[in-house]
């Protein structure tokens, strides 16, 4: 089965035929909120919207153990996750598209493993490869046959947020070899390594990061909101293509 977590300014699916909600409990507490079962063309998919309903939960707010087990023990194998990003890269402006195949986390203070706790065994994960290629792909042919265009690889910087960052931090992320900034990348891509789940990321452009492009004297948050509804547009159609 396939999941599809929804970012920002996606809570909702469109064209999901809706079967059923299902509130979820947890070892680790409460997901995000209910995981909407339905059948999405010819897939069965569950959506999670991360952020909540009305977008209440900041990236450092977000359970994400709860989220990532929810889907697991719904029965998914396959996880599309929905990111909006900043773009550092010069082909990454404001609503373009991306499925990074790499990343660096820089977020601090997160639950970041299912394995800790005196009755866990230490548990290490090759993480190599974050990115599953093989949804990676489809995705990036799904692009292609709607006419989409779409950055096929780029490394994928998660800050801790909620804040954006300053031009001298992205300045450091670009030394560093990050193509895109966002907040919720990790540990959502790891815990679903530890689970088996094949995850990948459909990157949205929000804006240029701070101090590139259009973003060179600041950051119009005013803009954000056409900019990403833009890329999501595209997003919504390469869903359907995905699962056609």
């Amino acid at each position: 089965m396939l999941a599809i977590i929804g970012g920002s300014g996606l809570a909702q699916l469109a064209n999901l035929e809706i079967l059923r909600r299902h509130v979820v409990r947890t070892p680790y507490g409460e997901p995000s909120g209910p995981l909407t079962f339905g059948r999405f063309g010819r897939e069965e998919v569950v959506f999670l919207a991360r952020h909540g309903d009305g977008h209440h939960l900041a990236p450092h707010e977000i359970n994400y153990r709860a989220n990532v087990w929810a889907l697991h023990e719904a029965g998914v194998e396959r996880v599309i996750a929905i990111n909006s990003v900043g773009g550092i890269h010069p082909d990454l402006g404001p609503s373009a598209l991306a499925t990074p195949d790499q990343l660096i986390d820089y977020t601090w203070g997160r639950k970041s493993t299912f394995f800790e706790g005196a009755e866990k065994p230490v548990t290490h994960i090759d993480f190599t490869h974050p990115y599953d290629e093989s949804v990676r792909e489809r995705l990036a042919d799904a692009a292609t046959k709607a006419q989409i265009p779409i950055v096929r690889s780029g490394v994928y910087a998660c800050t801790q947020g909620p804040r954006l960052e300053t031009a001298a931090e992205i300045d450091r992320l670009d030394r560093d070899g990050a193509a895109m900034v966002g907040m919720t990348g990790m540990p959502e891509a790891s815990l679903a390594r530890e689970l088996g789940l094949k995850y990948a990321s459909l990157a949205v452009v929000a804006n240029q990061a701070a101090g590139r492009g259009g973003s060179l004297d600041g950051i119009r948050l005013a803009n954000i909101g056409a900019a990403l509804e833009a890329g999501l547009q595209k997003v919504r159609i390469i869903l359907e293509k995905f699962v056609t």
